[in-house]
């Protein structure tokens, strides 16, 4: 993984030394609230429903065990608040939508779809000794708030796919260091996010990006990107749209520049909801196109271009150490190894499972990616505690050359595990509770924190998570039910990404009750889903207790037209929309039935 420079120390630790200082002053009263919000913002730290909201970077997803450890320290001694803010959150929850809302909780980092760790109960007073313990470990928050380029996101698997062509690592090194308090984009019309990958399959779901970024050879075998602009959820999905075929890879900071500098001076800013650049795309189209292009070339003109020299490349590339490992293994042991993980699979269903679900090939054959599901009844998607953060820190350390990933999917995975190490790492992982195998399963599925937390959500998202996992706990039905993204976000604002779900799940506000709108055929991109598009409302919104036997009556329709070995989006594509559109709608009368 990424090795920080001293430079990188020194600029973390300054950047946590100035934040203190803003801190000091506005709880001395001298730097007025509306002067330290784009501040702290700037820094990470919203103020949510109940208490300030911490988001922390982990850029294109590596952490390294020290780090984790550390996240782990701030869950268990910052992620605290006091009884009475506690008792009051708890009591105001209760009045909000059908039910009593499940107890809130506290100590836990919760982990986000764009690869960021995000802390909701830490104390305003206490945020600058939290920056100073993040900065430590080469951690911040710099930049995962604001209108601003936020944390650059990529594949979990980046640097060992073995579909991979070109590492995207250094690249995403690179364009952060260009990013970071980029003064002419630290005030743009609505927030921007960049994803990138170097892999045929899209595990980065690019597409949904403001700009995409896909690294590939072409017909002469250089390296460069393929371009998309405009995507992104929230109140108005959209596929990003391809802006260039190729790139040469040095030209990409000159070319983003251009892209985010007309889009700076074009986006609106009078309308939240209008302001992201895939608006802009969708109305100016070509126009759009043609301004980049003639931007691009005066920067090139100008004198003042940033061309990416080869030898600052060959500079970030070096700091991409790989893990040093044990000696390799010979052809006849790696073959032993591999026969008695496959007889042990044959004699133990569950480690089976886990091998066929959790674990991952490698572009080293010695080695595997496994996967660490939070995932269970009792926790929400995403929600790891202090105790489940240091386990996992020990695991890395133990079994994955001190580094861990965080996915796209809210799930952490160990990169570096040596095939003759993945029973010992199964045996650990269960005991630690991180071994159900459901990755890519109906309860693997993703959520924001919804209401529970957020000051933007209509609805609460865990509620509905956990009532959807309780129905589905059966791993012999979901591994009948197959490979199912489902996804929930709260508020329109779609954090959790519910217009790219197989199936999606919206809450919305309608006369101070929480309602929930279903979506399906929604895709992120991958093998799994197929070409990137948003889910089809099934109809009106439904209650809260209505959504699991909606949930099941759509999955009913697929076990009765499915083909064998048909997955659900295939056969929801086959099928047809309308088949599961009316077996929706009816598990609403039937629960409306069932309650009067």
């Amino acid at each position: 993984m990424y090795q920080y420079t001293e430079f990188d120390q020194q600029f973390i630790q300054a950047r946590a030394a100035q934040y203190r200082d803003q801190l000091t002053r506005n709880l001395a009263g001298s730097l007025a609230d509306d002067e330290f919000r784009p501040l702290r913002l700037q820094n990470g730290w919203y103020i949510q429903r109940y208490a300030p909201m911490l988001r922390v970077a982990v850029p294109y997803g590596e952490l390294n065990s020290a780090q984790l450890r550390v996240l782990a320290q701030i869950a268990q001694d910052y992620d605290t608040p006091s009884p009475e803010l506690l008792a009051t959150a708890q009591a105001t929850q209760d009045k909000i939508g059908h039910a009593p809302a499940p107890k809130l909780t506290t100590n836990y980092g919760h982990f986000t779809t764009r690869q960021n760790v995000q802390f909701n109960w830490i104390p305003l007073d206490k945020s600058a000794d939290v920056m100073d313990l993040l900065a430590s470990v080469n951690l911040h928050g710099i930049q995962t708030s604001g209108n601003c380029i936020r944390n650059i996101t990529s594949d979990e698997l980046v640097g060992i796919a073995v579909d991979e062509e070109i590492d995207a690592r250094p690249y995403a090194e690179v364009l952060r260091q260009w990013s970071t308090l980029h003064p002419e984009f630290a005030y743009l019309p609505r927030k921007f996010k960049i994803a990138i990958t170097g892999a045929r399959e899209d595990r980065a779901a690019i597409l949904w990006h403001d700009i995409g970024l896909r690294l590939i050879h072409n017909d002469a075998g250089d390296v460069g990107f393929r371009v998309f602009v405009g995507g992104g959820m929230g109140r108005t999905p959209v596929i990003g749209t391809q802006i260039r075929e190729f790139l040469p890879w040095n030209q990409i900071i000159n070319y983003l520049e251009a892209v985010v500098r007309v889009y700076n001076g074009w986006g609106r800013r009078d309308n939240i909801y209008k302001a992201r650049i895939k608006i802009l795309v969708k109305a100016e189209g070509q126009r759009y196109f043609d301004e980049v292009e003639a931007e691009y070339q005066r920067i090139l003109t100008s004198g003042a271009h940033h061309t990416i020299p080869q030898a600052e490349l060959d500079r970030v590339s070096a700091c991409f150490v790989a893990p040093q490992a044990k000696p390799a293994l010979s052809s006849a042991d790696q073959a032993k190894i591999e026969a008695d993980l496959q007889a042990a699979a044959a004699q133990n269903p569950e480690l089976g499972r886990w091998l066929q679900q959790n674990v991952h090939a490698h572009k080293n054959p010695q080695l595997r990616a496994v996967s660490l599901s939070f995932k269970r009844l009792g926790l929400a998607p995403g929600d790891a505690t202090a105790e489940q953060l240091n386990a996992a820190a020990q695991l890395a350390d133990t079994y994955s050359l001190g580094e861990v990933r965080v996915s796209h999917d809210q799930n952490l995975l160990l990169p570096w595990v040596s095939i003759d190490q993945l029973q010992n790492l199964w045996r650990d992982a269960r005991a630690a509770g991180f071994a159900r195998p459901n990755l890519r399963l109906l309860s693997d599925m993703i959520a924001c924190p919804g209401g529970d937390y957020c000051a933007l959500a209509n609805a609460r998202s865990i509620p509905v998570a956990a009532a959807i996992t309780e129905r589905f706990q059966d791993l012999d039905e979901l591994f009948d039910l197959g490979e199912i993204d489902l996804h929930i976000s709260g508020c329109i604002n779609s954090c959790g990404h519910h217009h790219s779900g197989h199936i999606g799940i919206l809450g919305v506000d309608k006369d101070g009750q929480e309602w929930y709108q279903v979506t399906l055929g929604g895709s992120d991109g991958s093998a799994l889903s197929g070409a990137a598009k948003p889910g089809k409302v099934v109809g009106p919104s439904f209650a809260a207790d209505e959504v699991v036997d909606v949930i099941e009556a759509v999955l009913d329709v697929y076990k009765d037209q499915r083909q064998p070995s048909e997955t659900f989006i295939d056969a929801l594509q086959r099928v047809g929309f309308d088949a599961f559109k009316t077996a929706a709608n009816a598990a609403r009368h039937t629960t409306a039935r069932a309650a009067a």
